[in-house]
């Protein structure tokens, strides 16, 4: 894996042995697909100088791609450790880590927030019945500012249902991986 564009093109974005087992990282071709509806796209959505949410972060692809297309500061939630030892792993080779917050939490179980984002990648393990519970603590903890985009990825097989507090503006398929936009109802 690799980071597509920006400061930090082709810069490596490591897998730790000690995370393995509790990432499924998104593959290169989704990624860049994402950052182009985002960057390109008819819905006008500008990440750059924003702050960005990366729950269910994993490596910390989504959150250090967005850094190195000009996103102001991400923040990365991951409820393994070892994820998220991976992701500030990640953030400190490329020297991100003073535009990086970590956050060890449960994505469906969030706090109330402190400031909310205009940018979110919700990006759980698939099959695991998260994406429904995540949004609702999303929109309940205020983490999505009123315009924010969020952007939801699950397998293709899975069934997924999206609260009525959010919008489906945009949906695409990249092998099993399917994207969703959501904005806020």
């Amino acid at each position: 894996m690799r980071i597509i564009s920006g400061k930090h093109k082709g810069r490596r974005i490591e897998l730790v042995k000690e995370a393995e087992d509790a990432v499924r990282p998104t593959s290169d071709f989704a990624r860049e697909a994402i950052f182009n509806i985002l960057t390109h796209g008819k819905h006008g959505h500008s990440f750059i100088d924003k702050q960005v949410l990366d729950v269910f972060c994993g490596t910390g692809a989504f959150g250090l791609e967005a850094l190195s297309r000009g996103a102001a500061r991400v923040t990365f939630i991951d409820q393994s450790r070892d994820a998220l030892a991976n992701a500030r792993f990640n953030a400190t080779k490329m020297k991100e880590e003073n535009n990086a917050d970590f956050m060890l939490a449960d994505g469906t179980k969030l706090p109330k927030a402190r400031k909310a984002f205009a940018l979110v990648f919700l990006d759980p393990p698939y099959f695991g019945k998260m994406i429904e519970p995540a949004l609702k603590s999303l929109h309940a903890g205020g983490w999505v500012e009123p315009d924010g985009l969020v952007i939801v990825e699950h397998d293709a097989k899975e069934q997924v249902a999206f609260p009525d507090t959010f919008t489906v503006i945009d949906e695409r398929r990249y092998g099993r991986a399917v994207i969703n936009l959501l904005t806020l109802a």
